[in-house]
């Protein structure tokens, strides 16, 4: 560990060097919890995923909706690490910013994670951090990015102004990650804001609570931090990072004009296209399909019966309690037969596929540029840009989807993409059936009028909830980061860490929702249920009486109800068949998205999205299927 300061801290010298006004008789503080904080985009993520290894705990914190990860550092494992939300200050307008506060200020030091590339932007949280009292070691990240943009940063110097120990780092090269856990024990509270009342409690709640008084604050940190900050700044410096070749400066340049591009809306639009059919090809054929089709297929041919065949041997006839125990262990909806496949066969695949397609778009830089782009469109219907991650991973599962609405930054926002998902948006595992089956309902023409429905269920359920939700949609504040390749490290931790944190989650709740339908099969309610709604299929739908089995089918899995329709395709009409297909795109989330919906948002919103789902559902194929009748386009 450094104990002196020192005044060459810049790439070309130690790219991560540690630079702190701490002295060598300063004495360690005693830490058992850590957080890092910082602005969106700084690189967060790879901080904690380089101090923990590949395992995080994610979780909603406590009384919010707001996901955070927590792990323990690889070489201390008794010191605990918070992951809190990217912010760009704490004024508590947004539950993230709630959040981020409540976890800073329950640890013992905070490691403030900045950008070399936007140091004036990002120092602002640093100096509020100080100004607030919290023992801070900062981490100057991205030094080779912003090196080979003509950008050093004289380290020594930020750390004299600041007072706090500061360490320069190249989180993607693991770079820095050793000096950074050296320098936590000698956190310091740092030098405050002249001008700025000292008192850090009564700070912290003038900013929070009086808006007068948050501007004037504001106004007083930012421009003391104008008077230093361009000092930090070694003159003369000349892009000297890897980017030399004509080749690569060529290649640079291509980055740069590709990230303008995707911002044109002609060009954005296309590429966009391009990225969902790619999507599709990827987990509505590759995945959903083959791979499903395969994995499923084995469990169900393989391991089922090995499974079922022992618990008939625990369970045999002659015993009580067979016919009760059986059907709920090993039957159709079996917990220890349908659950495993699904999870297994199904879902992992799909968690799987997704969030390697979400990361290489996100560790490539177009995702912030396609929320930006379609900002404008998704601000009509009640939400901001940032809605179309969830709304684009609902293509792919619903159930994931859900659990993304927690980048949405209101309880408002929640409730109209929760909505919009639950019931207009088609998973990947109903788009395969779909495509099957639409040949049967016009092909090109029948597309047409789907979609035509979709369409405008999608914009009029969202412009009715802008309108009837109070509040209004929360403006987007995003950073666009530079277009580069994908990093495939990077890229396989975070599919890895998403897709155990999501299976975790689903997994118990999938779990306790077969078991209610294996109990209303075994009671006979799930019969009862199929007889009272073949009438209403007849005589709303005009469909036949058993289409009301796939309808129940629907319930578990939506691909099932579609399955049901699939095997009586060649009784079902043109007409017919199309409106099943309606009918069963709007119908209730299937089991596992519907309890993940009761878990993130609770029963009265998860039950008000179910109910809206099936009167929608029977209320558009209705329409549906008399317009058709009445104007014969198909």
């Amino acid at each position: 560990m450094h104990t002196e300061l020192e005044h060459d801290c810049c790439p070309s010298d130690a790219v991560y060097n540690n630079c702190s006004p701490t002295t060598a008789f300063s004495a360690p503080l005693k830490v058992a919890s850590v957080a890092l904080a910082g602005n969106p985009n700084v690189g967060k993520s790879v901080f904690f995923n380089g101090f923990t290894g590949v395992y995080a705990e994610v979780s909603n914190f406590p009384g919010t909706t707001v996901s955070i990860s927590q792990g323990s550092f690889s070489h201390h494992k008794d010191w605990k690490l918070l992951d809190t939300p990217g912010v760009y200050g704490l004024s508590g307008l947004s539950e993230e910013e709630q959040v981020a506060e409540t976890a800073l200020f329950s640890v013992d030091v905070v490691v403030n994670v900045v950008s070399a590339l936007t140091l004036e932007r990002d120092l602002f949280l640093t100096q509020q951090l100080i100004d607030w009292g919290l023992p801070l070691v900062l981490a100057v990240n991205q030094l080779d990015e912003a090196e080979a943009k003509g950008v050093r940063v004289n380290l020594a110097v930020l750390a004299e102004r600041l007072q706090v120990p500061v360490v320069g780092c190249i989180a993607t090269q693991g770079k820095g990650f050793q000096e950074v856990q050296q320098q936590i024990p000698y956190a310091k509270k740092g030098r405050k804001t002249p001008e700025i009342m000292s008192d850090s409690a009564q700070l912290r709640t003038l900013e929070s609570t009086d808006k007068t008084a948050q501007l004037r604050i504001y106004g007083q940190r930012r421009l003391y931090l104008k008077q230093w900050i361009p000092t930090l700044f070694i003159q003369n410096a000349t892009g000297t990072g890897t980017e030399t070749t004509p080749l690569q400066a060529w290649l640079k340049t291509v980055r740069q004009q590709a990230g303008l591009l995707l911002l044109n809306p002609w060009v954005g639009s296309f590429a966009l296209i391009g990225a969902l059919l790619l999507l599709y090809q990827l987990i509505g054929v590759w995945v959903a399909g083959d791979l499903v089709d395969l994995v499923e297929g084995f469990m169900q041919n393989h391991i089922e019966p090995v499974i079922a065949g022992w618990v008939g041997l625990a369970l045999p006839k002659s015993n009580p309690l067979h016919a009760y125990l059986y059907p709920v262990l090993a039957g159709e909806f079996g917990l220890l037969t349908m659950t495993p496949r699904y999870i297994i066969g199904v879902l992992a695949p799909l968690v799987l596929g997704f969030n390697l397609y979400l990361a290489l778009l996100e560790d490539c830089g177009y995702l912030p540029r396609l929320a930006t782009l379609s900002d404008s469109v998704l601000r009509r219907i009640g939400l901001n840009g940032r809605a179309i991650i969830p709304l684009i991973l609902g293509l792919g599962c619903v159930t994931m989807a859900t659990i993304s609405t927690r980048v949405l930054t209101s309880q408002r926002e929640r409730i109209i993409a929760n909505t919009l998902l639950g019931i207009t948006i088609p998973c990947s595992a109903q788009l395969g059936v779909i495509m099957g089956m639409m040949a049967l309902a016009g092909g090109f023409k029948g597309w047409l009028v789907y979609m035509g429905f979709l369409t405008s269920l999608f914009l009029g359920i969202g412009t009715v909830l802008n309108k009837v939700l109070p509040g209004y949609s929360t403006g987007l504040v995003m950073d666009l980061p530079p277009i580069r390749l994908p990093r495939p490290v990077n890229v396989l931790k975070k599919t890895w860490n998403r897709s155990l944190n999501f299976l975790k989650e689903a997994t118990p709740l999938f779990v306790v929702g077969a078991l209610v339908v294996s109990i209303a099969q075994l009671t006979g309610f799930l019969g009862w249920a199929q007889l009272a709604l073949g009438g209403v299929t007849k005589a709303v739908l005009h469909l036949p009486e058993q289409a009301a089995v796939a309808f129940v089918m629907g319930t578990v899995r939506r691909d099932f109800g579609l399955a049901g329709f699939y095997a009586m395709k060649d009784s079902l009409t043109p007409i017919q068949v199309l409106t099943s297909l309606l009918v069963m795109t709007l119908f209730v989330p299937c089991l596992a998205s519907a309890t993940v919906m009761w878990k993130e948002r609770g029963w009265k919103e998860g039950a008000g999205v179910l109910a809206l789902s099936w009167v929608l559902a029977f209320t558009v194929g209705a329409i549906a299927c008399r317009l058709l009748e009445w104007i014969p386009v198909l």
